[in-house]
């Protein structure tokens, strides 16, 4: 007879025998508390901290929370989001699920705060559900109001307004009872750029298979203005030497620059689609590049909750387009501007195409695969 599954055991992670202190990559990191679960119910975790460094998340504060604390999956969510609204000095939201964004936004022409949410959220409201959503600015009244609309996990900002502390504090709301509200660090302590690490505090480590560690400098970027992103250009015996000749509007160009800080934050092969400072689709996971771009487009077309079109929108690819097949289908459903990587052999046939068919392509000086 098969073994009855013992349904509590499953909901609970059991207590992890996490040490008080470790040191990894010569440096002491200190055990903040124990972790609701890992990354599934059944994973115990804890949380640690570097010791004597402070940061957004080191420093970050609870203000109301759900009664079974935080996972890890929250801090993987609420890193993600914050790498993403770090790189904006405009009002900036990030929706975050499952270590992606399902949307994000940055503040264009007269837009509150609440209308950065609402595009963030409605790239992809479905996927939105349960989310963790993070600003670079103090959350106000009318935004705490629209987010207590729908369901979220959590809430992170630098700041709340009283009211707004009021509204997620709400004993009669609904649907968030069990939200967690957290005050962050200091955003810009986090490293934005090559260079910004010099001493490496902010390496990655990834723990293998069999135990063993890949330690690696964390993904920044050369990228800080659009200065930083030309016009493609380069040459074969194929194409000979080609230069893209379409230019973007400012508008496009700016989402350009947008969409790339996004990107970085996407799991490779990861496009995102960005107009008027909103991803209007995100494609991320996909194990060739243009299968990125017809997911974000499908995605688009079934998942969108706003009025926008693709027509004219911006478009970043993490790495480089192997074939100019991504640029013709990104065009055909309208894409106008795209910025990606160097790197591919095929690179004069790719901007010949994009020439042809009207489209602004754009070089940035590095690859942002996203390894999760």
């Amino acid at each position: 007879m098969a073994a009855k599954l013992d349904r509590s055991s499953y909901l609970t992670a059991n207590t992890g025998n996490f040490p008080t202190e470790i040191i990894m990559d010569g440096r002491k990191f200190v055990k903040a508390s124990d972790l609701r679960y890992g990354t599934n119910p059944h994973q115990s975790a804890a949380f640690y901290r570097p010791e004597g460094q402070k940061g957004a998340i080191m420093d970050m504060i609870t203000l109301k929370t759900g009664k079974n604390g935080l996972s890890q999956t929250n801090l993987e969510d609420i890193s993600g989001a914050l790498n993403i609204v770090k790189y904006f000095d405009r009002c900036a939201c990030a929706v975050m699920k499952h270590v992606n964004p399902s949307g994000a936004a940055v503040a264009t022409g007269n837009d509150t705060m609440c209308d950065v949410y609402k595009k963030a959220r409605d790239c992809d409201a479905r996927a939105a559900f349960g989310s963790v959503i993070a600003f670079n600015r103090t959350v106000d009244a009318e935004t705490a109001k629209e987010i207590m609309s729908t369901f979220a996990e959590c809430v992170v900002a630098p700041g709340f307004d009283a009211e707004a502390l009021e509204i997620f504090n709400d004993p009669e709301a609904k649907l968030n009872k069990q939200l967690r509200v957290l005050q962050c660090g200091p955003i810009e302590t986090l490293p934005r750029y090559v260079g910004d690490d010099p001493e490496g505090l902010y390496n990655t480590v990834k723990v293998l298979c069999d135990g063993s560690l890949v330690i690696a400098a964390p993904l920044l970027t050369h990228v800080r203005s659009t200065e930083d992103i030309p016009p493609a250009e380069s040459e074969n015996k194929t194409a000979g030497h080609q230069v893209a000749t379409v230019e973007p509007t400012a508008q496009q160009l700016d989402d350009l620059l947008t969409a790339w800080y996004i990107n970085i934050s996407v799991r490779s092969n990861g496009v995102v689609i960005v107009k008027d400072g909103q991803t209007l689709a995100v494609g991320t996971g996909e194990q060739d590049r243009v299968g990125a771009v017809e997911q974000a487009i499908e995605k688009f077309r079934q998942k969108y909750s706003g009025t926008g079109t693709l027509e004219g929108a911006a478009m970043s690819s993490d790495g480089f387009f192997p074939f100019p097949d991504a640029v013709e289908t990104a065009a055909a459903a309208g894409i106008r501007a795209i910025v990606s990587p160097a790197g591919s052999l095929k690179d004069a046939e790719v901007i010949k195409r994009a020439n042809e068919i009207g489209v602004a392509l754009r070089h940035a000086p590095e690859r942002v695969f996203s390894h999760h």
